[in-house]
């Protein structure tokens, strides 16, 4: 027990020291969190893997903003709070933990970290114009696609085509006003060619998770929220109007413990000449070494022998094949994201690199030279 608690201290530390520095009030928390055993321990409810100090976190804000009635909540901006950390937060937080014991570790017992971050469709857009663009897809005739997202908490993401985008250089409309706004900066290249209108179109969404979040659910809508830092106000709105455009489109989200298996009876439904794509960003980072393996395997085998195609958009050691670039100031190092792309080319099984990105999209460094000004 010892060896876990020093494990999550020194986690809480690094991110006190790293994830959080953008975010006073988080920063603090993290660090009050570090140095005691009591609050430490509350994770060792939680799967090894989960034993972060965002889940701690997110249960933490998930009660503030089920109106649990506190001072800790006058620290909380998303719920009208204004108060800076100060000496006063340890007692407030250690008071608050002991009123809310029983639900708090309700939630890290049975919840994960789900933020289904919108912003990362700012690269998984290009990487579907470049795949529809080898794929011999233009605007007068896009390919068709079936879109499979594993691990995709409210499959917000699937959405992608029916987001506003901002990039600094041009602004690209929504399917309607009130479309969630994408905000990113290139850094290098901008792969201008494939930014345009999609080469693409899906008749076929879903989505698998171990525990999905239906956006009509109010209670596991405001888990989605409690995962956001309470001072972004910027993705609580992108937030929102995601999970609106979810209602509006709903698509099938499949709670499962073996996403592969569900995939390969979907693409047994799929109509004939429509591409597969399987996509996931930042979900295998909770895969041990063996699970990763035989996950890698099984879909190798599927874009070999039935031509699904694999987006990946995951930290960069699990698929080392490109050189990270330099972090930004105030960044984790070793958080940017790979995006990598796997396809049958005839009867070549290959795999591309495409980009490097912010683990949310906010910066895309494009490596894919090659289809960077496809028309």
């Amino acid at each position: 027990m010892e060896d876990a608690l020093g494990r999550i201290a020194h986690h809480f530390t690094r991110f006190a020291e790293t994830d959080g520095r953008d975010d006073p009030f988080y920063a603090a928390l993290a660090g009050i969190i570090a140095g005691d055993p009591d609050l430490l321990a509350l994770l060792l409810e939680a799967p090894a893997t989960q034993r972060k100090p965002v889940l701690l976190l997110a249960a933490l804000h998930d009660r503030i903003l089920a109106g649990a009635t506190h001072p800790l909540a006058a620290y909380y901006a998303s719920v009208g709070g204004s108060r800076t950390p100060d000496d006063a937060l340890g007692p407030q937080l250690r008071d608050f933990v002991h009123r809310e014991d029983a639900a708090l570790r309700a939630l890290i017992r049975t919840r994960t970290t789900q933020t289904n971050e919108t912003g990362r469709c700012a690269v998984l857009r290009p990487a579907l114009q470049a795949l529809a663009s080898r794929l011999g897809g233009t605007d007068a005739q896009p390919v068709e696609l079936a879109l499979f997202e594993f691990g995709c908490s409210a499959g917000l993401i699937l959405g992608v085509d029916r987001y506003a985008y901002d990039d600094g250089i041009e602004v690209t409309p929504g399917e309607r006003p009130d479309a969630p706004l994408i905000r990113s900066i290139w850094r290098g290249e901008r792969p201008a060619g494939l930014l345009g209108a999609p080469r693409w179109r899906a008749g076929r969404r879903m989505g698998v998770d171990l525990q999905p979040i239906a956006p009509a659910d109010d209670v596991a809508a405001r888990w989605l929220r409690a995962c956001l830092w309470p001072g972004d106000a910027a993705r609580r709105e992108r937030l929102d109007r995601a999970l609106a455009d979810a209602r509006r489109h709903p698509v099938p989200l499949l709670r499962t413990e073996d996403g592969l298996a569900d995939l390969e009876r979907w693409m047994d439904e799929l109509p004939a000449g429509v591409t597969p794509v399987i996509f996931n960003v930042w979900v295998l980072a909770y895969f041990d070494a063996a699970s990763f393996k035989t996950h890698v395997e099984r879909i190798d085998q599927l874009v070999r022998d039935r031509g699904l195609v694999w987006i990946s958009g995951e930290v960069g050691k699990l698929a080392p094949m490109a050189s990270p670039p330099d972090c930004p100031a105030g960044e984790s190092p070793g958080s940017g994201t790979l995006w990598t792309l796997q396809w049958r080319d005839g009867g070549e099984v290959r795999t591309d690199v495409l980009a490097w990105s912010h683990p949310h999209g906010r910066w895309i460094e494009w490596l894919d030279a090659g289809h960077a000004r496809s028309a």
